[in-house]
């Protein structure tokens, strides 16, 4: 199954957390907080007030509340719009 945005949405995945820290800390499970990093796996055409920043492939840092998160054939995305998207890293 394929997800195609609509508007100025788009489609997240969420990058895998880190196990243990830089110094070699190894984090419990129940206090690990999910990233605010993603890849982003598909973009909207985007709308006439609206022009889309963000491409396939970008990694990028999104707000902390936003988006519909959704599962799809057993892999979760989050579904948000591109204003809800922070910073693109490079």
């Amino acid at each position: 199954m394929k997800l195609v945005p609509l508007g100025d949405r788009v489609v997240l995945k969420q990058l895998v957390a880190e196990e243990t820290t830089k110094s070699g800390i190894v984090l419990p499970g129940q206090n690990k907080e999910k990233p605010q990093q993603a890849e982003v796996i598909a973009v909207g055409p985007g709308t006439d007030e609206v022009k889309m920043e963000v491409k396939k492939g970008d990694q990028v840092i999104y707000s902390k509340y936003s988006g519909t998160e959704v599962k799809i054939d057993e892999e979760e995305f989050i579904i948000c719009k591109q204003s809800d998207i922070l910073a693109v890293i490079k």
